[in-house]
């Protein structure tokens, strides 16, 4: 997997949002950027992309996308709670149709015993109910990073194939 399968999912991602009128924000920390720039890729991606921020400080997941300090100090950044707040933030300051957001350990440091290396957690809003999913990958910082990204893009695929509800 790499920068071939995440530019097919991109282009998939443009053509589904494109044919049905959707924009699209991230919200990335795990990932630092690895989404926004295969979006931006594809030519024509201003046509739907409003942007993303890379979140990668507690700090800045409060200031940029409005995640209470309260619920990082309770859950901790790698958390379902943290990943559906991101998201909704990236989607609220960007007013956009979908947002998504990844939270992760990629390793080869930072895990716990309750949170190990390779946790990660992609949040996923738009009209509907905000949806989270929670991976637990076992390759290295690189792999575990390109995992976060397809899987972002997946889900936003699935979500506007869904009219973004």
């Amino acid at each position: 997997m790499g920068d071939a399968l995440l530019r097919d999912l991109a282009e998939r991602l443009q053509g589904i949002c494109l044919g049905r009128g959707l924009t699209v924000a991230v919200a990335e920390s795990c990932t630092g950027g690895l989404i926004a720039a295969a979006i931006t890729e594809v030519p024509g991606s201003s046509g739907y992309f409003l942007g993303g921020v890379v979140s990668y400080s507690d700090a800045a997941k409060t200031a940029l996308l409005d995640v209470p300090a309260a619920m990082l100090q309770a859950h901790g950044a790698v958390s379902a709670q943290t990943a559906r707040a991101m998201a909704s933030g990236a989607r609220a300051r960007f007013g956009a149709s979908l947002a998504a957001s990844v939270t992760g350990i990629a390793g080869p440091d930072g895990g716990t015993t309750e949170k190990p290396v390779g946790l990660t957690y992609v949040g996923v809003v738009g009209e509907g109910s905000p949806d989270v999913h929670r991976y637990a990958w076992s390759g290295d910082r690189v792999s575990n990073r390109l995992e976060g990204a397809r899987a972002v893009l997946e889900l936003l695929i699935a979500r506007a194939e869904a009219g973004g509800a």
